[in-house]
């Protein structure tokens, strides 16, 4: 099939009308990027969510907090925590019900055919670089990140990032709509952008360049993406997110292989935690 990767289509799932999968303290829905996957989890509070991954995972707790058992450690994480778990098994177990998202990139092809926007993939876009080498991490055991600890990046207050050894985010959080006169389109090149929405609803702006073959012209699409969702933003098109309605909104920008051009700025608050791969 040929790919016609200037008009590429952007990739919208919203969680609650994705399969259902059934986990251990739980159920999942899922959604991907072609480089790494969002699992949704609702929880039930009592009994364990097993996380196991060859690579490490970031466990993201907007609601309730949880306690994380790795071999002999166990880590307790509040509410409002980013969790970065080392490769192998650990045990996740609620404080109460609610929802935690598990975000990789080491999962096995029957993982990433159970997304929510498997078709999307159907090829693979071939834009998108390859993850590469994972980042070495410094630091042993389980890495717990309060987000209202965290420094926001420097001259930009609303976002934090983070990363690990093989995805970057940035926690994205403020109240009521955003400042339409501050709004911030840009594209990417060879990376996709992943957006989930977990409080309140956004709009994303959408706009594919217009190049000589006016035939593959397409008109600017505004998405809206409520929240329990996730958008897919390809290479080349051009994009900016606002929040609108009144309540609190938070979203968190995805990105596999990790951001080297954040962490060269200084705006990765963990980012010396890490080395990067290699250049041969």
């Amino acid at each position: 099939m040929n790919v016609n990767t200037a008009v590429r289509p952007h990739s919208i799932v919203v969680f609650a009308e994705a399969p259902q999968l059934a986990v251990s303290g739980g159920t999942v829905r899922r959604a991907r990027g072609q480089n790494f996957l969002v699992d949704w989890i609702t929880v039930s509070g009592e009994t364990d969510v097993v996380v196991e991954s060859e690579a490490e995972t970031m466990l993201l707790l907007p609601g309730p907090g949880a306690t994380i058992r790795r071999a002999e450690d166990e880590v307790s994480a509040p509410s409002r925590s980013v969790c970065l778990l080392p490769p192998g098994r650990h045990l996740v177990r609620p404080e109460n019900a609610g929802l935690l998202m598990l975000l990789r990139s080491a999962a096995s092809e029957a993982e990433y055919a159970s997304a929510g926007n498997v078709a999307a993939y159907v090829p693979l876009d071939p834009r998108v670089a390859l993850p590469g080498a994972a980042w070495t991490c410094r630091r042993t055991g389980i890495s717990v990140v309060q987000v209202d600890r965290m420094p926001p990046a420097a001259g930009r207050p609303r976002l934090k990032m983070l990363q690990s050894a093989t995805l970057s985010i940035n926690w994205v959080e403020y109240e009521g709509v955003r400042d339409r006169t501050q709004l911030s389109p840009h594209s990417h090149d060879d990376f996709e952008q992943g957006s989930l929405a977990i409080q309140g609803d956004f709009m994303h702006h959408l706009r594919v360049p217009w190049g000589p073959d006016a035939t593959q012209w397409r008109d600017d699409v505004h998405l809206k993406a409520p929240a329990g969702s996730l958008a897919i933003i390809p290479p080349g098109v051009i994009h900016t997110t606002e929040g609108i309605g009144s309540e609190r909104h938070l979203l968190i920008d995805v990105f596999c292989p990790p951001r080297a051009d954040f962490i060269a700025k200084g705006w990765v608050a963990n980012s010396e935690d890490y080395n990067a791969p290699s250049i041969s």
